[in-house]
C-alpha cells in the first residue's frame, strides 16, 4: 500500500507540475529574469499551491503523529545555515536560473526524451556522486585534524 501511495502522489505531482507549466525551463527563465521580461505566472502557481497546502496542513497533517498509512510523522528539526547549506543553496540557485531546470521536474521531463534534459539528469547525477566523494574525503580529513 505504501508503494502504490508513493506512486500516485508522485504522478499527482508530476501532472501538477506539467498542468502548470512549471516543467517548462523558457516559463522557469521568464520567471527568474527579474531584470527583464519577467513572467510572473509561475508566482501564482506556486502561491496557489501554498493556498491549498497550507490549510490541509495546519489542520490535518501537523495535528497528527502517524501518517493515514501508520507512519510516525517525524518533525524535523531547523538547521544551522551554515557554509555548506549555503553554498549548496547557491549552487542549485545558479543551476536553475542559468538552466531554468529544477532537479524535481527534471525527473519528470525524463519521458520527453529532449536531449538537453538527459545531459542535465546526467550533470545532476555527476554532480551528486562528485559532491559524495569530495564531502567523505573532507570529513576524513577533519577527523584525522582533530584527532592529532
Amino acid at each position: 500500500m505504501k508503494l502504490l501511495t508513493s506512486v500516485f502522489a508522485g504522478l499527482l505531482f508530476g501532472l501538477g507540475m506539467a498542468i502548470s507549466g512549471m516543467m517548462d525551463p523558457a516559463r522557469v527563465i521568464g520567471f527568474l529574469d527579474l531584470a527583464g521580461e519577467w513572467d510572473p505566472s509561475l508566482a501564482f502557481v506556486m502561491g496557489g499551491a501554498l493556498l491549498v497546502f497550507m490549510p490541509g496542513y495546519f489542520l490535518l497533517v501537523k495535528p497528527r503523529r502517524r501518517s493515514l498509512l501508520g507512519e510516525p510523522i517525524v518533525a524535523v528539526p531547523a538547521s544551522e545555515l551554515d557554509r555548506r547549506l549555503i553554498g549548496g543553496a547557491a549552487l542549485f540557485g545558479l543551476g536553475w536560473g542559468l538552466v531554468g531546470i529544477c532537479p524535481g521536474p527534471a525527473l519528470s521531463l525524463i519521458s520527453s526524451g529532449q536531449p538537453m534534459i538527459m545531459l542535465f539528469i546526467a550533470a545532476m547525477v555527476t554532480g551528486i556522486l562528485l559532491v559524495d566523494k569530495i564531502w567523505v574525503r573532507v570529513r576524513e580529513r577533519a577527523s584525522q585534524h582533530s584527532a592529532a
